[in-house]
């Protein structure tokens, strides 16, 4: 069976990598699914879940907030500028975070980029608990 090797990578640390059957991530254009022989990517990250089912393991989501993956040979390296594992996420601080932001500004390009990262994080971690 033909397998995808995949690594996550933050700007400050390896977050996981390892043998998958299939990778679903978010992307600026849209959601997508990898499977081992796909064509070879070089794409832009949306803030979003990604989802991996690794070989010998039950799926696992991170919390990935921006950057880029790239696709070649079956090897997946995603680069982003923020990535958590859902079981490294505090939901209720997510939650106070998101509830702290409220409804910001348009214009005010930080905290719109803070609110997508806690509703990133919430629903990952929603999701890892199954709510």
């Amino acid at each position: 069976m033909a397998e995808l090797q995949v690594a996550i990578v933050s700007v400050d640390r390896s977050v996981w990598s390892g043998a998958a059957k299939n990778v679903v991530l978010k992307t600026v254009e849209g959601d997508m699914g990898i499977l081992p022989g796909h064509e070879p990517v070089l794409a832009m990250l949306s803030d979003g879940p990604v989802r991996i089912d690794p070989v010998d393991e039950d799926p696992r989501l991170f919390a990935v907030h921006g950057g880029f993956f790239s696709l070649d040979g079956n090897r997946i390296q995603i680069l982003a500028e923020i990535a958590e594992a859902a079981e490294d996420i505090d939901l209720q601080r997510a939650k106070a975070a998101k509830e702290r932001i409220g409804t910001p500004e348009q214009d005010d390009a930080e905290d719109v980029a803070a609110l997508h990262r806690a509703e990133t994080r919430i629903e990952v971690a929603m999701r890892q608990q199954g709510l």
